[in-house]
């Protein structure tokens, strides 16, 4: 393959997750008279730049349809960790009434919101249909376009260059990473700041969370690559640190390579450091995975199994791309796991890509009274078990799959 970053033609095996259908492809009961689209999910690693990035077969077009159905402001999680980076981002830059900021998808308003309360103007992009207009019935202002060179230029033209650019979770979907980043350096003022959140190759690694891997995740990003690819599409980065989300995230800092003032911090090089002693340059880092993820596979059905053959109810918790991963992955059917309760309505009703498992409300869950809920989204394990915590009363207990089978 080659690399869609430098272009280089050599790459390495990281893992093969066979076939699957994009994770945020939800079905209706109809759907299931019709052919199902699965891609392969194969992903590699450049041996020059060290991108790891999957296998190029899906279009984003049929990832980020105008019915996608991921819509952020679902978790109370992730809505507190927004609001916190609107105080500090606009405390750190000095944000006012006379700055812009741009976030670089959107999705439903949930961080743009915040903004907005603060009296701080700010404009979203966002290409799927049912989270614009999600943000838009916030009063939020909403370009439904995917991002990248040709939309910066517009932006600029219209006199929207930005003070502050946001850009959560969105690095690792784009297919050409090149025109995206170079967007932001045509998009930012002189002296402008564009941050980036993104889930850090080095805790996917370590935890062996391969269910972040799916079809819409063009790339999984270290610092080094990152870094790389920033320097050539005119961004310095400045900054970063650590987050809990998604099971171990960074934001990176960035400004114009032109006419950006910060000076390098310290947490920058820190990172960079602990990259070089995991050895994320070399070729063995990588080689490892594919036995773990497979070993969790065998526990997980081992495990459905075992709780089946004991006559124990079970249900699931999240219809998460995280959970499609893992469920098609390992084969699992609602034959062994027969639904799946989901808070957000408009999922409910339909049923998971691949697998088939039935989507429902939590009054199914309350209902059914299950002896095991199986966690799908662990990186939202403890805002979930505290959600569910009237479970108690019947004795139930949560269980996880990643990074190991966890039950209590």
């Amino acid at each position: 393959m080659t690399c869609r970053h430098c272009g280089h033609d050599e790459a390495l095996p990281f893992v093969d997750l066979g076939f699957a259908p994009p994770s945020n492809a939800y079905l209706d009961g109809a759907a299931l008279s019709s052919p199902e689209t699965h891609y392969p999910l194969r992903v590699f690693v450049c041996t020059n730049c060290r991108l790891v990035q999957t296998e190029d077969f899906a279009e984003r077009n049929a990832l980020f349809s105008s019915d996608y159905a991921y819509f952020s402001s679902f978790s109370e999680q992730w809505l507190a960790h927004a609001r916190s980076y609107a105080t500090a981002m606009s405390d750190r830059f000095e944000l006012t009434a006379r700055s812009l900021v741009v976030e670089i998808a959107a999705n439903d308003g949930y961080l743009l919101q915040y903004f907005q309360a603060a009296g701080i103007p700010c404009l979203g992009v966002e290409p799927t249909r049912s989270t614009a207009l999600a943000a838009r019935a916030k009063g939020i202002e909403i370009i439904e376009d995917f991002f990248g060179s040709a939309l910066a230029v517009e932006l600029v033209a219209q006199g929207k260059s930005a003070d502050l650019m946001a850009a959560n979770n969105v690095l690792a979907h784009v297919p050409d990473i090149n025109d995206f980043v170079a967007g932001f350096a045509l998009a930012l003022l002189p002296q402008g700041v564009a941050t980036f959140e993104f889930p850090w190759l080095l805790e996917l690694v370590k935890h062996a969370q391969f269910d972040t891997i799916y079809h819409e995740h063009y790339s999984y990003l270290s610092l080094h690559a990152v870094s790389r690819v920033f320097a050539a599409n005119g961004l310095t980065i400045f900054d970063a640190e650590r987050l809990p989300t998604h099971g171990g995230s960074l934001r990176i800092y960035a400004q114009r390579s032109d006419s950006g003032t910060h000076p390098p911090s310290p947490h920058l090089s820190a990172i960079a450091v602990m990259e070089a002693a995991a050895k994320v340059e070399s070729d063995v880092y990588y080689a490892a995975f594919q036995p773990r993820v497979e070993a969790i596979k065998n526990k997980l059905l081992t495990f459905l199994i075992e709780t089946k053959r004991q006559g124990l109810k079970i249900g699931a918790y999240g219809a998460a791309a995280k959970g499609n991963t893992l469920l098609n992955f390992a084969g699992v059917r609602p034959d062994l796991l027969p639904y799946v309760v989901d808070r957000n309505p408009a999922k409910v009703g339909k049923l998971m890509p691949g697998s088939h498992l039935p989507i429902v409300d939590e009054a199914h869950l309350q209902a059914d009274r299950p002896d095991i809920i199986l966690i799908l989204p662990w990186n939202l394990k403890e805002e979930i078990v505290s959600q569910l915590s009237y479970v108690r009363e019947w004795d139930a207990r949560f269980a996880t799959a990643i990074p190991c089978l966890q039950i209590d």
